[in-house]
């Protein structure tokens, strides 16, 4: 009987798939399709166990031993777990790495049980090697990039456009000293994915902020990279206050919440205040010895502040921090690249609007649709 195979189309992520991810768990944590649920065929250890015979005695040898490992009790449990999440969602699909072995195995034994369900032909390598040239072939859509000072709103600028690429989204992280999320880092692999699984939703001109390359411990693509460099810009210029604000929002309020929500009060203040201190002590080169320790001491008052109920404490040790570390930072990095044009600069209302009349612009030349929200 030949099992069903299905094409390694991109649509199965647009169309959000669920897709059963059946390699190894360390094979996900470094890198799995996106809307993938990891059911493994065998666990970190068995895969181990198996590739050292394949190595050392062949394909045929391998399978047997896969077979005595996974027997059983085992195989049944597993098998349960692949059928209780096509119970729920029945038109799921399989993969492995190469779409090879596993995930046909994996499909035998579902058939066994009188359950039909396709993997894809090439596996996680042929949907990964889709995702990275629909990176690079944004490269050559339509970038503009939005600048602006820290606490400028960049972010909430890109995700109020439709055709926004949200890159420090896809990297859960915030692009700066303060900006680690809570829960840890997608792998390169998977920030990748994230980008490009994103791109597939934007066909037409593309509006993202000003980044380096690297945004915490993802790196951007190179060639997508290159594109953004030369790219038109806009540049947001909002007042201290104002900025002051926003910083707050992201760096104190928000960041409050995820973690109350992922560990509870206690445990949730006792990480967010670790998280906080530690980005402050890791600017010690920068800042030097000095202003590093009277801000330290400001943000002490401004957590027993906070503690009292008063949040707004924290600008105490947030204004000298955006005008003597992350403003001169921000307009050296100007002063280094005197040769960028700036299409706009204005306050955020204004580069919104910028940013739209661009991409309609952009997208009437390109001759691709592009719908922009109101």
């Amino acid at each position: 009987m030949s099992l069903p195979l299905v094409e390694p189309d991109l649509a199965l992520l647009r169309e959000g798939r669920v897709l059963i991810d059946v390699r190894a768990p360390v094979e996900f944590a470094q890198g799995a399709l996106p809307g993938a649920v990891n059911l493994p065929l065998m666990d970190d250890e068995e895969r181990h166990l198996v590739g050292i015979t394949y190595k050392a005695h062949g394909q045929d040898a391998a399978i047997a031993l896969g077979e005595r490992l996974v027997s059983g009790g085992l195989k049944a449990a597993r098998i349960a777990a692949w059928q209780r999440l096509l119970a729920a969602h029945p038109d799921a699909i399989l993969y492995c790495f190469r779409g090879g072995l596993r995930s046909q195995l994996a499909q035998q034994w579902l058939a066994d049980a009188g359950i039909r369900r396709p993997r894809i032909r090439g596996g996680w390598k042929a949907m990964r090697q889709a995702l990275c040239a629909r990176i690079d072939a944004a490269a050559e859509q339509p970038l503009l990039v939005v600048g602006g000072l820290t606490g400028c709103a960049k972010t909430p600028l890109i995700l109020a456009l439709d055709n926004g690429l949200d890159l420090e989204g896809c990297a859960r992280h915030k692009g700066s000293a303060f900006g680690r999320h809570p829960l840890p880092a997608p792998s390169q692999i998977n920030f990748e994915h994230a980008m490009g699984r994103r791109l597939l939703d934007l066909p037409g001109p593309l509006v993202l902020e000003d980044e380096s390359r690297r945004i915490g411990a993802a790196n951007i693509p190179l060639r997508f990279w290159e594109a953004m460099v030369p790219a038109p810009r806009i540049r947001i210029e909002m007042p201290l206050d104002w900025r002051l604000a926003q910083i707050r929002k992201d760096y104190i309020d928000d960041l409050w919440e995820i973690h109350r929500r992922q560990f509870g009060d206690w445990l949730g203040w006792a990480l967010m205040r670790k998280q906080l201190s530690s980005a402050l002590g890791r600017l010690r080169k920068r800042l030097g010895s000095e202003r590093l320790a009277r801000l330290q001491r400001l943000q002490a008052l401004a957590f027993r502040e906070h503690e009292r109920g008063n949040r707004q404490a924290h600008e105490a040790w947030l204004a000298p921090l955006l005008t003597e570390y992350y403003d001169p930072l921000y307009r050296h990095q100007l002063e280094k690249h005197p040769e960028r044009h700036f299409l706009h600069v204005g306050d955020w209302e204004s580069c919104l609007r910028v940013a739209r009349e661009w991409s309609a612009e952009a997208a009437s030349k390109d001759g691709r649709p592009q719908s922009q929200s109101a």
